[in-house]
């Protein structure tokens, strides 16, 4: 696949795993800093990034670029849930993951 096409898949993927597929108890009950009461933070946050991972390997058929997708994805949310950074940040670490995802792809990486 281009470069272009991927990407926009990629971030449609994104876009559909960090809001309709994330939900208010998941957002809420990720975070190891305020966490739900009775619900342990980190299965939560380890079915997010793995959503996120899923999808990445579905629009990319690999598993490789969704093992990553999980990495990246778990510490950008930790830092943004630990107040190291903010949304904005948090939104442009994911995207300009998924542009290094992109051109690895497209570039045999």
């Amino acid at each position: 696949m281009e470069f272009t096409p991927l990407l926009f898949w990629l971030l449609v993927g994104h876009a559909m795993c960090d809001y309709p597929l994330q939900g208010d108890f998941m957002a809420r009950a990720k975070n190891p800093v305020n966490p739900m009461p009775g619900v342990p933070w980190l299965p939560v946050m380890l079915a997010h990034c793995l959503i996120h991972a899923g999808g990445v390997a579905l629009v990319t058929g690999s598993v490789a670029a969704g093992v990553f997708e999980f990495a990246a994805h778990l510490m950008i949310d930790t830092a943004k849930c630990r107040g190291r950074i903010g949304f904005a940040t948090d939104q442009a670490l994911h995207a300009a993951g998924k542009v290094i995802i992109a051109l690895g792809l497209c570039i045999g990486v």
